[in-house]
């Protein structure tokens, strides 16, 4: 997604300036402030503090003592320690209190606006910014040749080019004391490790989802839920880690974006451990289908690749049958009555997954070529043998005569 700025200066789709356009938007976690044309009746109620965006999704709270005047996408210089950091204004007025009671943001000892970013200061920041590529390229090398088992995912440097903040993953507890050395004799500055979790990773990465739109975790969303399979088990979807985790590796957050409407969908469903009492024998449910409010039962032995679709309501029928100690009609019987026709589904499951499940079946058809048996010369007679050799002889001798 490309900007005003970046679209006036005649550049490509996608911001060519890493963030630091001076507009908002190029921010991955954007915010419309629908408060921004509403000025506060009373000057004493103004909200004095701002939100910060930095490199990729870090969002900070600041206090403006200054009482300087802000708006949405003014480069500012705020307090750090040490020095002092460049970001870019995100988010200003009333919105900012609600943010911060919504993340638990204490409004005292908050970190302080210094001024408005000069000159000299945004071309500090981008210079420091143009080297943060090749120093993560460098930082991977130095872990790899101490052995370290983790993965830099990101480096950000601050705006004065004190410090530099490495991102990092790694399953195991990791010992970077002489890694910090390393990388302070190798960049000439102060070390700051932060080790992420790999949903963090993917939302600082970015990427393209499974569904083809930006990772809502880059994108739009703030807070990481847990998501467990029986989200997806709820949902009727298999439990495949191919198709149901993320970019990260674990279970795609939006397993949990329908689950509320699942559940309340499932209400009306007997349970999926129901079982079926008839004069064949038990039948068990073997798949729901919650958009046509449907069942499935199979039996439980014998032809138990067979599957019988009912509805919700005559499997509560058939329940109540079973209540009353009276078992139902063969399945069969009771699926020519209801739905008029037999529903034979002889599908295995392995098979569905199968890659070649969309080639047509015509090649089956076809009949294989079976190749010619080629006969083998016979013999001939030794006199005809040598009466040929004769004629080729006398051919020959005529030639060179």
């Amino acid at each position: 997604m490309s900007c005003n700025g970046c679209s006036t200066n005649g550049l490509p789709k996608g911001c060519k300036n890493n963030g630091a356009c001076g507009t908002d938007g190029c921010d991955k976690l954007s915010v419309f402030d629908w408060l921004a044309n509403m000025e506060q009746p009373v000057e004493a109620l103004r909200v004095p503090f701002v939100e910060v965006r930095f490199k990729n999704e870090r969002k900070e709270f600041y206090n403006n003592t200054e009482n300087l005047k802000l708006n949405i996408g003014d480069v500012i210089a705020v307090e750090t320690s040490p020095g002092h950091d460049i970001g870019i204004v995100s988010l200003t007025g009333e919105l900012v209190r609600a943010q911060m009671q919504k993340k638990g943001v204490k409004t005292t000892d908050l970190p302080k606006v210094y001024r408005i970013a000069n000159q000299r200061d945004i071309d500090v920041w981008q210079e420091c910014r143009g080297k943060e590529h090749q120093m993560m390229l460098d930082a991977r090398r130095i872990a790899r040749e101490m052995g370290l088992d983790m993965k830099i995912s990101d480096v950000e440097y601050q705006g004065d080019g004190l410090k530099a903040i490495f991102y990092y993953t790694s399953d195991t507890r990791v010992d970077f004391r002489q890694l910090i050395r390393e990388y302070a004799a190798a960049f000439k500055c102060k070390i700051e490790m932060r080790q992420i979790g790999y949903r963090q990773e993917s939302a600082k990465l970015g990427g393209i989802g499974s569904c083809g739109r930006e990772l809502c975790c880059s994108s739009w969303l703030t807070d990481f839920r847990s998501v467990s399979t029986s989200a997806a088990r709820y949902q009727q979807l298999s439990i495949n880690p191919q198709k149901i985790a993320g970019q990260c590796g674990k279970l795609k957050c939006c397993l949990n974006f329908e689950l509320d409407s699942y559940l309340d969908a499932l209400k009306q469903f007997p349970r999926t451990d129901t079982v079926l009492e008839t004069s064949k024998g038990r039948a068990h449910c073997i798949k729901i289908d919650v958009f046509k409010s449907e069942m499935w039962f199979a039996y439980s032995r014998g032809d138990n690749h067979t599957w019988y679709q009912f509805t919700v309501e005559q499997v509560k029928s058939f329940l109540a049958e079973n209540k009353a100690d009276k078992k139902i009609k063969p399945l069969e019987e009771l699926d020519q009555e209801l739905n008029g026709e037999k529903l034979n589904l002889n599908k295995d499951l392995i098979e569905e997954n199968s890659l070649q499940r969309f080639e047509s079946n015509s090649n089956k058809n076809k009949r294989k070529r079976t190749p010619r048996k080629r006969k083998k010369p016979q013999a001939r007679p030794a006199t005809e043998v040598k009466n040929t050799r004769k004629k080729r002889y006398k051919k020959k001798k005529k030639g060179e005569s």
